[in-house]
């Protein structure tokens, strides 16, 4: 299993004959194969997964897959306290 995180395309250019970007993930910039994505503009968002860029979704789908990971990390958090009560 892999998780894609999404990011917003903040610079693009090619490096060694291949298309990259600079992608923003709240504040942490990467850089990011975009070579599969040509279509990709400055201000998209894409799916990242180990440094490349697998699709492009909408602000709107990003801000949700956002607001969802942040909700498995809250669960998951909750969840360690939990288990350091009940031990």
């Amino acid at each position: 299993m892999c998780l894609g995180i999404p990011g917003k395309i903040v610079e693009l250019y090619e490096a060694n004959g291949i298309l990259m970007s600079k992608v923003d993930f709240g504040g942490v910039l990467r850089e990011v194969c975009i070579q599969t994505l040509p279509e990709a503009k400055v201000g998209d968002y894409t799916i990242v997964h180990a440094g490349f860029a697998l699709n492009l979704l909408s602000e709107k789908d990003a801000m949700e897959t956002l607001e969802i990971l942040k909700e498995i990390d809250f669960l998951n958090d909750e969840m360690d306290q939990l288990s350091k009560i009940q031990s």
